[in-house]
């Protein structure tokens, strides 16, 4: 493939959840569309793993909800959150009007493979790993492809639309000159994991101390933890030792003081999320199309990021779909999907801002065991309460539905 070009109509830099849903979306229209990613496979610890309510409404729409649901998941109906000895429940997901009420709990390489292998039933899709887009090919100011690395050496990828999914640390967005507000936020993660005892509880909790907090998801045979810590604390934390790392998390959850030392052997089983909440102003130019976090990095709060990047993709094919078909893609289309899905973005992240704000950073300055906040007291008081919040974080804010159809590819014109 050394110094090789190819052509497409639509090519998608990044194998994510928002790429990869949307290369299998237009390549079900018929769209040829060619996917690169830059790694070998889709296998990484603590990607956002959650599948929201939304999303596998959107599986069942495509008819393939109950073939994913076949893959080792686990099921969160409800969350809740612990403030000393008092649990409250804050978002129940049982009540939801959807067809699953419920998050479930997959690894994510497992739900990209089971996209990419849907996807890869259509002729018109080409997925290509270990090819890292690295810079935009340009024409009089319009981009028309992206050149990439691969292991036998680099490629040119000519398109009519380059859509840019490479995340939040996104290679295009730099090349393409795009600069994200910052929305600034207070915290970090430490994530890891400790092994799951039969006596255990089942339940999804999120547990707050002084100065701290800690999530717990059930993932079966182990529990997979977030601790909250200030922004930029990370270092600090390290510097105070392991051993200690592990008595504030045994303070958080006593039933687990038992596994720490196994289940924290070195800092390597611990690995650090640098939480960012940014938005680009413009999220295309002509050529060339952002989405997911590559135009919009989501806090951890909720889970949300993988779900929100989904609803882009589903967008994005809704309405780009046939103008590629017809060979008539304007910038005005790219304009439409940002036009489309700014407001449920931007909605989402102000909502993560006020958590952040009003129930995190006090809780992580606080100097006694904090109550709970009052829209948590609330949400636990009122079971209305409880499915709105469920409902915002479980099916978001105008949620999208498939709307590109399922068609026979066209045919590229030889070169």
């Amino acid at each position: 493939m050394a110094g090789k070009s190819l052509s497409t109509t639509c090519c998608i830099v990044g194998g994510g959840p928002a790429g990869l849903m949307l290369g299998y979306l237009l390549a079900r229209a018929g769209i040829p569309v060619v996917v690169i990613e830059k790694h070998r496979d889709f296998l990484r610890d603590f990607r956002g793993d959650t599948i929201h309510p939304s999303t596998l409404e959107l599986m069942a729409e495509l008819g393939i909800d109950d073939e994913l649901l076949r893959l080792p998941h686990n099921k969160v109906p409800r969350v809740s959150g612990q403030f000393s000895t008092e649990v409250l429940t804050f978002a129940d997901f049982s009540r939801l009007p959807v067809r699953h009420p419920y998050i479930a709990m997959m690894p994510q390489g497992d739900f990209l493979n089971f996209i990419a292998e849907k996807a890869r039933h259509f002729q018109s899709f080409t997925l290509l790993m270990e090819a890292e887009g690295t810079d935009l090919l340009t024409n009089d100011g319009k981009v028309v492809g992206v050149t990439a690395r691969t292991p036998e050496g680099p490629i040119e990828i000519h398109a009519d639309v380059v859509v840019a999914a490479d995340g939040r640390h996104s290679v295009l967005r730099e090349s393409a000159g795009f600069v994200p507000d910052d929305l600034g936020a207070p915290m970090d993660v430490l994530w890891f994991r400790l092994s799951r005892d039969a006596g255990d509880t089942d339940e999804t909790l999120g547990v707050f101390g002084v100065g701290r907090g800690l999530i717990h998801i059930n993932r079966g045979n182990y529990w997979q933890c977030a601790v909250i810590i200030p922004k930029g604390a990370a270092e600090t934390v390290r510097a105070r030792g392991l051993e200690k790392f592990r008595e504030d998390v045994g303070e958080l959850v006593p039933w687990a003081r038992d596994r720490l030392a196994d289940d924290l052997r070195t800092w390597d089983d611990v690995k650090l999320l640098t939480v960012r909440v940014d938005r680009l102003k413009q999220w295309f130019r002509p050529g060339l199309l952002f989405i997911g976090d590559a135009a919009h990095a989501m806090s951890p709060i909720g889970g949300v990021g993988i779900n929100l990047a989904i609803q882009d993709a589903v967008a994005a094919s809704n309405i780009l779909w046939q103008p590629l078909r017809d060979k008539q893609i304007e910038t005005s289309h790219l304009e439409a999907v940002q036009r489309r899905r700014e407001w449920p973005t931007r909605a989402t992240q102000r909502l993560q801002v006020a958590i952040q704000n009003r129930v995190i950073r006090p809780i992580l300055a606080a100097s006694s065991v904090p109550k709970p906040p009052l829209p948590l007291r609330l949400a636990a008081r009122f079971p209305f309460l409880r499915r709105l919040t469920a409902r915002v974080v479980g099916v978001g804010i105008r949620p999208e539905h498939i709307q590109s159809p399922d068609l026979p590819p066209i045919q590229l014109a030889s070169p």
